[in-house]
C-alpha cells in the first residue's frame, strides 16, 4: 500500500520535514522504498516497500517475538 510524506509526518510525531525527507531518501537509496512521482499539480510522490523491505518488516517482527518470549 502506498504511503505519503503527508501520512508518515502524521504517523510519526515530532519529526520535522527536513527529517523525514532525510530518511525517506536513505530508506529509498537503500532499496527498502520505492518512490513514485505523479506528474501532478500539487505534485505527489508516493512510497512503497520493496521486497527487501518486506523481509526487513518480517526479520524485526519476529525478532521483536523472539524478545517477548525469552523476557519472561
Amino acid at each position: 500500500m502506498p504511503v505519503r510524506h503527508k501520512q508518515f509526518k502524521k504517523s510519526l510525531k515530532g519529526i520535522s520535514s527536513k527529517t523525514l525527507s532525510t530518511r525517506l531518501s536513505e530508506l529509498v537509496s537503500e532499496g527498502i522504498l520505492t518512490r513514485e512521482t505523479f506528474a501532478e499539480v500539487p505534485p505527489r510522490v508516493e512510497y512503497r516497500l520493496t521486497q527487501k523491505g518486506q523481509e526487513l518488516i518480517e526479520s524485526i517482527t519476529d525478532l521483536l517475538n523472539w524478545m517477548k518470549k525469552w523476557s519472561k
